[in-house]
């Protein structure tokens, strides 16, 4: 299956912190969420993937092509949403707009102004006055106007209400009935994830803990509760994340099936959420990958 991107043993320090042989990769056409709590590596994974950073060992192939090498060709079939969009804050929208058009030959004007209509942008407006739901709108209408074939959006709904949220949503779904196009999604909003996306990254501490399909994993794990006497036995080789409380436990896996199996009729075990899996896979103390 092509991909739209894929990293190979991807690796980054910092003082204090490291990537450590980062994996996984996403087939075109499809959405990934990429999750995880904050200081886990996701902005600095896609500032490597952007060539922001430079890795230290490993491989990142996009369309196919070398994410260093071929950066310029790269890019320009990127459409690029960071956290805290970076324009300067003396020019209008409209100036902004016109200064970036140019660097790509797929720049569609009218859909620009299409969105900005329905984003309520206001063009003659310096950057610098914007609210940060506003500032993020902007950013999202560059990004979409130029025909991108992968759209990477670090945070992209940090600062807009629910109901832009959804309709940002239904435009990226509608995005996706063009099989060339492929978007990886970093938010903390799993909510939005369960929504639109079909692959799921979890990171944590500089390392993936898995890159699955989103629908097996809500398939396939699941919260168990319990007694302490039941959740110590044999099914607790199968528990991810584990929580302790003055009159039970609660604990997440990845084979909800054989611990239902194993546990019996005396316990409780519910669907599992993104929400869940942060909640217990994100805790200080959770096991490593």
């Amino acid at each position: 299956m092509e991909t739209a991107f894929a990293i190979r043993g991807l690796c980054k320090s910092y003082k204090g912190f490291a990537l450590e042989d980062v994996n996984f990769e996403l087939p075109r056409g499809y959405v990934m969420g990429l999750i995880g709590p904050n200081g886990a590596g996701k902005t600095t994974i896609i500032k490597a993937m952007m060539n922001l950073v430079r890795k230290d060992a490993g491989a990142i192939d996009i369309f196919g092509l070398d994410n260093v090498a071929e950066e310029a060709a790269i890019k320009a079939r990127i459409g690029f949403v960071y956290d805290a969009p970076c324009f300067h804050g003396d020019c209008s929208l409209g100036n902004i707009k016109r200064s970036i058009a140019p660097f790509y030959a797929r720049w569609d004007d009218a859909l620009f102004n299409r969105l900005a209509g329905e984003f309520d942008l206001p063009l003659k407006k310096r950057f610098k006055t914007l609210s940060q739901g506003m500032k993020m709108k902007f950013a999202l209408s560059l990004a979409l106007s130029h025909d991108a074939d992968l759209i990477i959006m670090d945070e992209p709904t940090a600062g807009l209400d629910p109901v832009f949220r959804r309709e940002l949503l239904g435009l990226l779904a509608g995005l996706l009935q063009d099989e060339r196009k492929s978007i990886l999604f970093s938010t903390h909003i799993t909510s939005d994830l369960e929504r639109i996306a079909d692959f799921i990254t979890f990171v944590r501490n500089g390392r993936v803990v898995f890159s699955q399909e989103k629908d097996s994993i809500l398939e396939n794990w699941g919260v168990v509760k319990g007694d302490h006497e039941q959740m110590r036995g044999e099914a607790a080789k199968y528990f991810k994340g584990f929580r302790e409380g003055r009159f039970g436990c609660e604990a997440i896996t990845d084979n909800i099936q054989e611990v239902r199996r194993l546990l019996g009729s005396g316990i409780v075990s519910d669907a599992v959420t993104l929400d869940d899996i942060m909640f217990f896979l994100g805790r200080k103390g959770a096991p490593r990958a």
